[in-house]
């Protein structure tokens, strides 16, 4: 039987639904301008009213945001598992595979999200803290480096990285049928980095350490940063479902390519 051009056609369409990168643009695009804004913020007040926590600029400027920041975080995560759990998906056993498919990728464009997301808050934000501590004298736990990297850029990848394990939880069966050792560490991994984040102003507190930034009392963040390796891990279970959905004919064809 010959295919027409009608049927191909129709199969293009399907095949670019399938690939949607709008949501991926989105993410990085908002993510990027998310942070263009917090830097800008410390650009222009940090220096400026974020020196003596106990003037009335800086309970403006920072104490505010600092409160602002952890309720937004909580009603973020709150929202996105709210959201997420709501939509999820009934008849998973039903599941067509070119949607399964589709919801796979999304999951992969989640990733990178999230990935970028640990980058600003696990390495940009961290040793810019780093560098803050090492050039200006605190008189609080919560100066302006600490309320932009602990209270904003780490719920920040947190509640993605919480979404991003919803979001396969309650829409792919591979995910659904039990609890991927490789995504648990992923998540929980990264997250516990904020429960460190009171270990170390601790050590702050009774320790010189802000000269010290290879002591003990940091390396939690080291140890838990290390297991956004575990990203790996997921990623190879995505693309093995991948192949089970795609059939061994369209992958030997993809290899000769």
């Amino acid at each position: 039987m010959s295919t027409t051009k009608a049927e191909v056609r129709s199969a293009a369409v399907g095949a670019e639904r399938i690939l949607d990168m709008k949501p991926l643009l989105i993410g990085v695009a908002a993510l990027t301008l998310f942070v263009a804004i917090l830097r800008l913020y410390e650009q222009i007040f940090a220096w400026s009213v974020g020196l003596d926590s106990f003037s009335p600029e800086y309970q403006f400027y920072w104490m505010s945001l600092l409160q602002f920041a952890i309720l937004a975080s909580c009603l973020g995560a709150v929202g996105v598992v709210g959201f997420l759990w709501r939509t999820r998906d009934r008849d998973l056993a039903s599941l067509a595979a070119s949607t399964e498919m589709r919801r796979l990728i999304y999951l992969v464009q989640w990733l990178v999200v999230f990935s970028l997301a640990l980058y600003w808050g696990l390495s940009f934000f961290t040793e810019q803290t780093a560098v803050w501590h090492m050039t200006a004298v605190r008189d609080t736990d919560f100066t302006p480096s600490n309320i932009i990297t602990f209270y904003i850029s780490y719920p920040l990848f947190a509640i993605i990285g919480l979404g991003a394990f919803l979001y396969a939880k309650t829409r792919l069966p591979i995910f659904a049928k039990g609890y991927s050792l490789a995504f648990v560490v992923l998540v929980v991994g990264v997250f516990m980095t904020i429960p460190n984040v009171g270990f170390n102003e601790w050590g702050h507190t009774f320790w010189s350490m802000d000269e010290g930034f290879a002591g003990p009392l940091h390396w939690g963040f080291v140890f838990f940063g290390w297991m956004s390796l575990a990203t790996f891990g997921v990623a190879l279970l995505i693309l093995g479902r991948m192949g089970e959905l795609l059939g061994a004919d369209t992958l030997e064809k993809l290899y000769q390519r």
